[in-house]
């Protein structure tokens, strides 16, 4: 099982939420890290400042997946069968796998690219 993070989650964590860094901790504690894109970091990194300090630890233990060629024809792929349009959250719910847990604040719109993907992952709300 992985934990996948998607912006939410590390908005999450840079308000110092501890459901989301209870999650990210234990996953650290198991020796396994989550995970998230490179996509999400970008919407939420900000260049720094003390808050950014949080975010910058949190992902110094997240493994970051490049949101490269491959991966960018698999979320078009995706968000045809859907009819949707976010690029950045196709591209999150690609990365899990049955039994992953995906952390978000929005749950509605990973949960119809989830069911449209067939993977069997648990969205929780952080």
């Amino acid at each position: 099982m992985t934990v996948i993070l998607d912006a939410g989650a590390l908005v999450a964590i840079e308000r110092r939420d501890r459901a989301a860094m209870a999650f990210v901790a234990r996953e650290q504690w198991r020796e396994r890290m989550p995970v998230t894109h490179g996509g999400v970091v970008g919407q939420v990194w900000r260049g720094g400042g003390p808050r950014q300090a949080v975010v910058a630890r949190a992902l110094a233990g997240i493994r970051v997946i490049p949101l490269d060629d491959e991966l960018g024809r698999r979320v078009g792929a995706l968000l045809a069968r859907t009819d949707a349009s976010d690029v950045i959250d196709a591209a999150l719910v690609l990365l899990a796998q049955d039994g992953d847990e995906i952390l978000t604040s929005d749950p509605d719109d990973l949960g119809t690219l989830l069911a449209a993907s067939g993977t069997r992952a648990a969205i929780v709300t952080v």
